[in-house]
């Protein structure tokens, strides 16, 4: 009894370890069915922000500093200026090159882009390019190509612009792919004959004044928007929730309407024979029509209206869940109602103040619509340009260098407020 007892211990033990073996792959394989069938839900959506949110981003910054044209289409001459001194013309195998380079690009009908890129640097350089091109290739009187030493004379004969430095220094300033030259002009700098970067002159200098006016503008209008909200969203946080959901009924319709028509609502009001005109001098607070259309006054007005929901909404959120209990007892204690308001109520409210706050600034640094009608040229904003490069002159290199720099200075902004965030969590 106890051998036929010591025999099977073994055996039950064997199994007893398969069974815990194949529980464990089992669960193993349970959980990687539920990983599997998240990730088959999730997919779709990740796929939908990837080709509509991430690959744009990333071509927004990659097309801010692509700069193929003088690259791909002057091979040749970039690698014959690849050791010029930059000091005085190159030699007389660069000049060859350009030839040959011109020549291929007018075969290969190449030379717009070119040209057009050498003449955002150097006004005039267009014609020059291609008055060149259209020479190619250069033959002498017998009709046989010239010699290397016949060309250099031959092209600052065709145009004197080839024996100046100016025009050799920004094709072997442009020899690479990518250059931060839009970039650069983006914040009023740019990079001289030797590559080294400078500030622009004041009277061409134009970006900072237009990012500032953008901030200027969006810091106002957040602080407008902060200063109607928080009073509204107070007395709805103390209305019964019935009527409180009527109120942010009212609060919200703006959602509903197009901005494009509420920017033509109030062009409706503030023109010279609008409503608001009309009620002040009929007032007799005015005796003539006020400038309020065209000018900083109506787009502050109309942002306002239009983002104020963007304010109310996380004001009145954080105050919903604030008990009425902590301003009782501070004044059950002997505090002053305002005292008690000020040093209990609003530090809760911080997380609000900053999270609209927040929404509104990056939104307002978007603007577009509203600026472009209500707002004169002083009133607008960096997406006005970046809408007049891509539309209108269609320098797709400056947008995107105007769209990265606006990006990173959002992205700088909710930097910040995770960093604050977590730092009042933190306490």
């Amino acid at each position: 009894m106890t051998t036929a007892t010591i025999a099977t211990v073994p055996v039950s033990g064997a199994a007893a370890e398969r069974s815990r073996s194949q529980l464990k792959r089992d669960l193993r394989a349970a959980q990687l069915r539920k990983k599997i069938t998240a990730f088959a839900l999730i997919a779709p959506l990740a796929i939908f922000l990837l080709i509509t949110f991430i690959v744009p981003i990333a071509v927004l910054l990659v097309r801010s500093v692509d700069n193929p044209e003088v690259a791909t289409t002057l091979p040749k001459t970039v690698k014959a200026l690849s050791h010029w001194d930059k000091k005085n013309l190159p030699d007389d195998a660069a000049f060859v090159a350009l030839s040959s380079d011109l020549n291929i690009a007018k075969e290969n009908n190449t030379g717009g882009t070119l040209a057009r890129r050498i003449n955002s640097e150097i006004p005039g350089a267009r014609s020059v390019i291609m008055k060149t091109m259209r020479a190619m290739p250069l033959l002498n009187a017998e009709g046989q190509p010239l010699a290397v030493a016949e060309v250099k004379p031959a092209l600052i004969a065709l145009d004197e612009q080839w024996g100046q430095l100016e025009y050799w220094q920004t094709i072997a300033k442009n020899n690479s792919l990518y250059s931060p030259y839009y970039l650069l002009a983006s914040l009023d700098m740019k990079q001289d004959r030797f590559g080294d970067i400078e500030r622009i002159d004041d009277e061409q200098a134009v970006y900072v004044k237009i990012f500032s006016r953008t901030f200027v503008i969006s810091l106002v209008v957040t602080l407008l928007c902060l200063i109607i909200a928080y009073p509204l969203a107070y007395w709805f946080s103390l209305m019964s929730e019935r009527r409180a959901n009527l109120f942010m009924i009212l609060v919200l319709i703006p959602f509903w309407t197009s901005i494009l028509v509420r920017v033509a609502a109030w062009i409706v009001l503030l023109q010279s024979e609008g409503l608001v005109n009309k009620g002040l001098m009929a007032a007799g607070l005015t005796k003539a029509p006020l400038e309020l259309l065209f000018n900083r006054f109506g787009v502050y007005v109309s942002m306002t209206h239009i983002l104020l929901p963007f304010m109310i909404l996380p004001l009145y959120s954080v105050m919903k869940a604030i008990p009425p209990t902590y301003m009782r007892a501070a004044i059950s204690l002997g505090s002053h109602p305002f005292a008690a308001f000020w040093r209990v109520y609003v530090p809760q409210t911080l997380p609000g103040v900053a999270a609209g706050g927040l929404l509104v600034f990056i939104l307002a640094l978007g603007y577009y619509i509203t600026p472009a009608l209500l707002g004169g040229p002083n009133e607008q904003m960096v997406s006005y340009y970046i809408a007049y490069f891509t539309n209108v002159t269609i320098n797709w290199g400056m947008a995107c260098a105007l769209g990265s720099l606006l990006l990173a200075a959002t992205l700088v902004l909710y930097s910040i407020y995770l960093r604050f965030t977590k730092t009042e969590v933190a306490s």
